[in-house]
């Protein structure tokens, strides 16, 4: 006689007082256990890419504010222009240039950014590239 030849051919056992496990949860014990929460988040992070701030010459910065200064005249008359402009990441060094097209709400010279209409702040700083129609070389 082997081991457990007096019980290997019983019926399983059911309990009348505790109902059936399903058997999604009965699986879910058996899922891998996080042993890093947060980790893959981390590495996915990591893994985002970001680009590095261009660095503008004096001549691009005066040619910046050459067209921010038409731009302020021209406010009146709700010129369409093209913005290009970096946004820093909060999470690492770099970020990512943004193209944002519409009209300028107003530009604040105290607080050094300019205000499109639909409420976007751009800081003048971060301003990579401006084009409008009212710019002789800049025609989009």
């Amino acid at each position: 006689m082997k081991k457990y030849d007096d019980i290997i051919s019983l019926p399983h056992h059911e309990s009348t007082t505790h109902p059936k496990m399903p058997a999604l949860d009965r699986a879910a014990q058996f899922l891998p256990f996080a042993a890093l929460s947060g980790h893959n988040t981390s590495i996915r992070e990591t893994a985002r890419l970001t680009k590095s701030r261009a660095e503008l010459d004096e001549i691009r910065k005066e040619e910046l504010d050459l067209h921010l200064q038409l731009l302020r005249e021209q406010l009146s008359q709700n010129p369409q222009v093209v913005i290009t402009y970096f946004i820093p990441d909060a999470k690492k060094d770099g970020g990512v240039y943004f193209t944002i097209t519409g009209t300028i709400q107003k530009i604040e010279e105290n607080q050094h950014q300019v205000i499109m209409e639909n409420g976007t702040v751009i800081p003048m700083n971060d301003i990579y590239e401006i084009k409008s129609t009212i710019f002789d070389n800049d025609v989009y």
